[in-house]
């Protein structure tokens, strides 16, 4: 029988080992960062508590007093800036991780957390991990803010921060703790204040006050710090913060098979706690209950996503045996209905290294894997997913089995053997394929770490055939990125002109979000590319970034006035008639067949009238 961990004092009379505290409410599911980080430390031998969602207005911190060896904390699976405001920075209503979906974390919730912490329990040892540490842990640009930060470890007086996925880091820190060592400051994966760094070997970035004051400096230290962020070459970096010194480890290594199936293997209920059904459960459930993940890492690397900086580039996966075993497991859910919703991870048609070189000499500093093109020493193989998909088919109970992690269609176009692309096509996708061409600008896409738009006309073009050659009336939903760095009315206006001509009329459109650790941001908050150092233009206000934004949805009646000011203001005036419904349209709105269009003037996947006749 699988039980969850002691979320209240009731539920035990044991005094703890660890309490591990979460922004999120507590979700006994893989998906869930504090979820293993706790049934790791349990399978160690320790006891532990959990302190979820916490009510700063009341004696959450107290419920099983002072932990024998100290404190795991996290703001929960997302940074909490992000999941409390929009990218217009307007306060979100709902939450998805917190009861009953309504928002109520604090801002900065990891800084609160462990302050109350530390005033409640004075010295008691803090271990800070997840998101919100591991893309915080150097001096950084704050969104929110809008100014430097320094390093998360600084405001929340924790111990040691942990980043990166943190299993290895977490039973060395709990079995040194055991022993009663306080003077955790080796761990591969950690970050740490010193008084000093003298006899430690490294690279020393530009200070915290040089970042704050120095743009050109901040651009040379994110490049510095992505560039190590590799488990075989990276070297330990120096930050000095006044009187004390940053130093962040270099990272750990990845989990390989054997060890990354064994923590999918812990005992898991994989549901929230049933404390929460009197608020109505927890939303996040509802995607992941009856998904799976089957690999980590990504090296696709594009510039505005966390990834690298967190999860790394190098990739790792389950073995067949696990994941099939997990799927077993979910046919026996009295919940399960036969759909599985995803096999997937961050790029689900990753299962592999990009190249030998990668597995034995580490990731590239220089270039990338797959942009602008990909690298010619990129291996590409869906064999063993395929292989994988197939025999996930063949369980009994299984009715479907769902992709709707991202596909890298780059990748996939990259197969010499298409059987991967006709089974996804055949047996993967639930009515739509949702990818990510970003934007049709090459400066933009280049700036993004994305390939350009022909790539994608290539992908769109195959896989209309594919869906009409099996008759499948299914869809292909591109998303699209406004006011990125590099672009600028003319590129949007021309996003928007490639829009029309191919029949894409999106239905969201997600503007930029500057979000800590990653090389966008890097460039929003400097105006320079970190790789190159040269300028890259920002659109920085409010009208600019409506504009763009209304630019990809020129056909909604409601941005007319915002069309019709961009294309005065980028002196296009003659694209009036073009780009601007016709007064007088009821809606401006497409058929909702046509919501999903895609190329060739009708929704990909599609078959025309004239195809039908055929």
């Amino acid at each position: 029988m699988k039980n969850f961990l002691p979320l209240s004092k009731a539920d035990t009379k044991t005094d703890f080992d660890f309490i591990c505290v979460t922004g999120d409410a507590y979700v006994d599911h893989p998906s869930f960062g504090i979820a293993i980080v706790s049934r790791v430390l349990e399978d160690m031998g320790f006891s532990v508590g959990i302190i979820a969602a916490p009510d700063m207005n009341s004696d959450d911190f107290l419920t099983f007093g002072r932990p024998k060896h100290g404190f795991f904390v996290t703001s929960g699976n997302i940074d909490s800036m992000v999941c409390n405001y929009t990218a217009a920075k307007k306060k979100r209503s709902d939450d998805p991780y917190l009861p009953g979906g309504k928002a109520g974390r604090p801002d900065r919730a990891l800084n609160v957390y462990c302050q109350k912490i530390r005033e409640i329990y004075g010295d008691v040892f803090i271990v800070i991990g997840g998101l919100e540490a591991s893309l915080r842990r150097f001096a950084h640009y704050d969104y929110w803010a809008d100014r430097v930060l320094p390093s998360v470890l600084s405001d929340t007086q924790a111990d040691i921060l942990v980043y990166g996925m943190g299993e290895r880091q977490t039973r060395e820190i709990a079995r040194r703790l055991f022993e009663g060592d306080k003077q955790i400051d080796n761990v591969k994966g950690t970050a740490v204040f010193a008084f000093s760094n003298a006899g430690l070997k490294g690279i020393e970035l530009p200070s915290y006050k040089k970042v704050c004051e120095d743009k050109i400096a901040y651009a040379k230290a994110a490049k510095v710090q992505l560039s190590e962020h590799e488990h075989i070459n990276g070297k330990r970096l120096f930050q000095s913060h006044g009187d004390k010194t940053l130093v962040v480890n270099p990272p750990a290594a990845p989990l390989e098979r054997e060890e990354f199936d064994a923590v999918y293997a812990l005992p898991y209920t994989r549901m929230y706690h049933p404390y929460y059904e009197q608020f109505g459960g927890i939303p996040a459930i509802e995607e992941v209950e009856f998904s799976v993940t089957h690999n980590r890492g990504c090296f696709g690397a594009c510039n505005f996503c966390s990834l690298a900086f967190h999860q790394g580039k190098s990739v790792r996966s389950r073995s067949e045996e696990s994941v099939l075993k997990e799927c077993e497991e979910l046919v026996k859910n009295p919940r399960f209905k036969g759909y599985i919703h995803d096999i997937g991870g961050p790029t689900a048609n990753f299962r592999h290294s990009a190249c030998k070189k990668q597995t034995g000499k580490g990731a590239c500093t220089d270039k990338r894997c797959l942009s602008p093109d990909s690298c010619k020493n990129l291996f590409v193989d869906h064999s063993e997913y395929l292989s994988l998909l197939r025999k996930i088919r063949k369980i009994k109970g299984v009715k479907k089995v769902f992709i709707r992690s991202g596909i890298r269609y780059d990748y996939l176009l990259k197969d010499k053997d298409d059987s991967f692309f006709r089974d996804l096509v055949k047996h993967h996708i639930s009515g739509q394929l949702k990818v990510a061409p970003e934007h049709s600008d090459s400066q933009v896409l280049s700036l993004m770490g994305k390939p350009y738009i022909n790539v994608y006309k290539q992908f769109a073009d195959k896989y209309k055939k594919l869906c009409s050659d099996m008759k499948k009336d299914q869809y292909l939903v591109p998303y699209f990125m406004s006011s990125h760095p590099g672009a600028t009315l003319k590129s949007a206006i021309d996003l928007a002109l490639f829009l029309k001509e191919n029949n894409i009329r999106p239905r969201q459109v997600q503007d930029f979000y500057p979000t800590p650790g990653t090389m966008s941001t890097a460039m929003y908050y400097t105006g320079l590319n970190p790789y190159t150092m040269k300028p890259v233009y920002v659109a920085y206000t409010a009208e600019e970034k409506a504009m763009q934004r209304a630019l990809l949805q020129y056909f909604l009646p409601e941005n007319r006035d915002m069309v019709v000011k961009a294309l005065k203001k980028a002196g296009r005036e003659d694209l009036k008639n073009i780009l601007i419904p016709s007064v007088g349209t009821p809606t401006g709105r497409p058929h909702k067949r046509n919501i999903y269009a895609g190329l060739n003037g009708h929704p990909v996947g599609v078959p025309t009238k004239r195809n039908n006749k055929k």
